[in-house]
């Protein structure tokens, strides 16, 4: 790549690194695994920057890279374990909003990948059904239907949780 190009690149990424991880968080519920997915993102990017540069929504090319990312890390057969506790955060916050983003964590944890990726996607990132669809590879009509199906599970989790 050349030299104009990486500078473009390493602009871009540093643009938009902490809303990557922010998604990418929401997606694995786990601060580690949402840095090794943005990782395995930006070197994908990096591999396909000269392509991506030509994209109509360079964000959409990217948002897509990302997410198919941690739905390849979600297939594997150790992501299908689940620790007995999870660890203790060291820190001071405040104990309201730990509430609240445990159990929106555990929410979003309740749901199937794909139905979390498609929920994430449309609610917290904003993307329209079509844009949805184009970076997970699916129909309109399935964003529709996950979308749908995940907004129920969660309301009837959030009953179930108390939330």
């Amino acid at each position: 790549m050349r030299r104009a190009d990486e500078q473009e690149f390493h602009e871009y990424v540093s643009a938009r690194l902490d809303r990557w991880r922010r998604s990418a968080y929401l997606m694995c519920q786990d601060w580690h695994t949402a840095d090794d997915i943005v990782s395995v993102a930006v070197g994908r990017l990096y591999e396909h920057w000269p392509r991506a540069r030509q994209a109509d929504n360079i964000d959409a090319y990217a948002q897509r890279i990302l997410t198919r990312a941690w739905l390849n890390e979600a297939r594997r057969p150790w992501r299908r374990e689940r620790p007995h506790e999870a660890p203790l955060e060291h820190g001071t916050v405040d104990v309201p909003e730990v509430v609240d983003r445990e159990s929106l964590a555990d929410l979003l944890r309740s749901l199937a990948p794909r139905q979390r990726a498609v929920i994430v996607l449309r609610f917290y990132l904003d993307y329209s059904i079509e844009e949805t669809a184009a970076i997970l590879g699916i129909s309109q009509g399935t964003v529709k239907s996950q979308s749908a199906r995940g907004l129920a599970a969660l309301r009837l989790n959030a009953d179930a949780f108390g939330a």
